[in-house]
């Protein structure tokens, strides 16, 4: 506890926490894809999963790289169990952060009387990573400092990208946690048994 409480500290002082948000009309959409006029999405069963929507609203998460070169210097040192330690508050942080950035969406809709969906991210629920071009060409990760490599890895590496759908009827499931719906079968994280059967 100890050490937790060492690496909580250390990581509070060292989180930046950025986001960018912008909002799409989409022009078309069906099946497994989104249409915003420029930026097509190829999204697998998105329709059955969000219903009608007639907006996406797309999100670039960081809290900068400060931890990510804390941990690195403190694993240099060899403090492996604080630099570990470290890693997992900045990873708890930045997802923190992705859930308070889909909450102020989903307050944005209400408040247009638009139902929000819930949220997803390239590489997650069958839906290709290589797609985190195409929701960067929605929202730029520039004006907060992230930039994305050819081979799809995100700098600062505590980072995060996600989608929403809104519209009057568009579809929200309610669950305690993403790992509900997410139907990766042997995902090391998974936090509550999927809703549905896994596939491989």
């Amino acid at each position: 506890m100890a050490l937790f409480d060492e690496a909580l500290a250390l990581g509070r002082s060292l989180l930046a926490p950025r986001a960018v948000v912008r909002w799409r009309r989409v022009v078309r959409a069906g099946g497994d894809r989104l249409e915003t006029g420029d930026v097509v999405l190829d999204i697998p069963d998105v329709a059955d999963h969000w219903g009608a929507i007639d907006h996406v609203g797309a999100a670039v998460i960081t809290i900068g790289d400060a931890t990510e070169r804390r941990v690195a210097e403190l694993w240099e040192a060899r403090e492996l169990p604080l630099a570990m330690m470290l890693d997992s508050v900045a990873s708890g942080a930045v997802e923190s952060l992705a859930e308070y950035v889909n909450d102020q969406l989903c307050q944005d809709g209400e408040a247009l009387g638009l139902r929000v969906t819930n949220r997803i991210s390239p590489g997650y629920a069958r839906w290709d990573v290589r797609e985190q071009f195409k929701l960067f060409a929605l929202c730029p990760g520039d004006p907060i400092g992230v930039t994305l490599s050819e081979a799809c890895y995100m700098t600062p590496a505590k980072s995060i990208t996600l989608l929403v759908g809104a519209g009057p009827a568009a579809r929200v499931d309610h669950y305690f946690t993403q790992c509900a719906r997410c139907w990766m079968r042997d995902c090391a994280y998974r936090r509550a048994p999927a809703l549905r059967t896994v596939h491989g």
